[in-house]
């Protein structure tokens, strides 16, 4: 169903995107710490919080994107569009409910989570998470108008929304600092901009007729049980297990704030940094639910398994090269942070620990689990994510972390164990082939 080349040009783009997408956060964070480092630790803070949302919509939007690669297989290209347009539909009513109530108690939040940062940091988390919430549904609908393309393998064009939304954000976000000294402000702004693009336009284009796929505005104003059950059949249990992992994280930095400003700042530049260096597997996740969802839509299990081999060798060679170019290129990273030397050491630490791990444990935690669920199998890989995260990277970081005085490092050990075990699980269910017998369209 797929040759080397329909692989290569979807790949390739995605990992462009998503290296752009990546790009957005680590400008953000490189841009603010010319504005001093308790905006830095407030940016990095509520990003974490914007985590658990931003993972809920991706949740929703890789549900519909299995149902949609199955009915695409099954060459039933209304089914397809009929889901597709309810994905939209359900997607924006969602994030504009769960954005009023983060708005109306935004205060109230964040004073639980992060009650005990110094003053100034709170100040700036509250800036930042007040205007970053109105990004919500465009965020949610721009990922339900990716997984539609993503689905019949139009990559590239999402890539190019992410070039056209990563220019305002860069821009603006110069233009914020620098020009107009608004502080957080001055880069949560363009990244709403930004957002708001991506959305609008990947919306225009999804109703293009023309393709495989498209939207059809009375099946968006429509209420389909029987779709809407089988995109949340597969999203709801995403969502939950990503959902605790997002809100395990936002805890865990509740813990990062005890260890100080500097271990803050440290731990909030790594993330970004993180955030590149692991794109290579976050990049080949919707290429499993696309090319395992269609083939299994046709059900041809035989292919399906050729298929995950031949994506999990490539998910390992190529984020081995990528974690070891990003290592390489470190000390000149570091060198454009406005941070302090001691700063700096500690990001280098723990990105090495992070890239490590990466390379070799990662794309058997993250893309071999969203093919798993490609076909179906949610549950299991549900259990043992929620599992994995409370008991291993939970637990773990309180223990490294504060028991052993470890701090950051703590939890970054943390959790690279919680990928060794989730990889170790999803390897053997893969072996297993019980994944083999489940259905998501009849």
């Amino acid at each position: 169903m797929f040759t080397n080349q329909d692989l290569k040009k979807m790949i390739l783009p995605l990992f462009m995107e998503q290296l752009l997408v990546m790009l957005v956060g680590l400008a953000d964070t490189f841009i603010i710490s010319f504005a001093g480092e308790a905006a830095v630790s407030g940016v990095s803070l509520v990003n974490m919080f914007n985590t658990v949302f931003i993972y809920l919509f991706t949740a929703l939007a890789s549900g519909g994107a299995v149902v949609i690669s199955q009915y695409i297989g099954r060459k039933d290209s209304t089914h397809a569009g009929m889901s597709a347009s309810q994905l939209l539909m359900f997607s924006t009513l969602f994030s504009i409910v769960i954005s009023l109530c983060i708005l109306i108690n935004a205060r109230s939040i964040l004073s639980l989570l992060f009650g005990n940062v110094e003053p100034a940091v709170m100040a700036s988390c509250m800036t930042y998470l007040r205007i970053s919430i109105y990004s919500y549904p465009a965020l949610a609908v721009y990922n339900a108008g990716a997984a539609v393309y993503r689905s019949f393998g139009k990559t590239k064009k999402t890539m190019y929304i992410s070039i056209g939304s990563n220019i305002i954000n860069v821009i603006g976000n110069c233009i914020g600092i620098f020009v107009l000294h608004a502080g957080v402000a001055g880069v949560a702004y363009p990244s709403l901009l930004a957002r708001i693009f991506s959305a609008v336009v990947i919306t225009i284009m999804c109703f293009d007729k023309k393709n495989m796929v498209y939207y059809q505005i009375k099946w968006i104003i429509s209420w389909h049980k029987d779709l809407l059950k089988r995109i949340l059949s597969i999203a709801i249990p995403n969502g939950i297990e990503s959902g605790i992992f997002q809100l395990v994280k936002v805890a865990l930095n509740s813990i990062v704030a005890l260890f100080g400003t500097y271990q803050i700042a440290a731990n909030g530049v790594a993330q970004s940094i993180w955030s590149l260096a692991a794109l290579t597997g976050i990049s080949m996740s919707p290429v499993f639910i696309t090319v395992i969802g269609r083939v299994m839509g046709d059900h041809d299990v035989v292919q399906a398994e050729m298929y995950f081999k031949k994506l999990l060798k490539i998910t390992i060679i190529i984020s081995i090269i990528w974690n070891v170019l990003i290592l390489l290129a470190m000390p000149l990273i570091l060198h454009f942070y406005a941070l302090t030397e001691e700063t700096k050491q500690l990001v280098f630490l723990l990105v090495l620990i992070h890239n490590v791990c990466n390379a070799f444990v990662f794309p058997f935690s993250g893309p071999l689990s969203d093919g798993l669920r490609a076909t179906g199998d949610v549950k299991f890989t549900m259990i043992v994510s929620i599992c994995s995260t409370i008991f291993g990277r939970f637990i773990f970081s309180y223990i490294l972390g504060i028991v052993c005085n470890l701090g950051v490092i703590g939890i970054a050990l943390a959790m690279c164990l919680d990928w060794v075990i989730r990889g170790c699980l999803f390897y053997y269910r893969f072996r297993s082939k019980k994944w083999q017998s489940f259905r998501v369209i009849s």
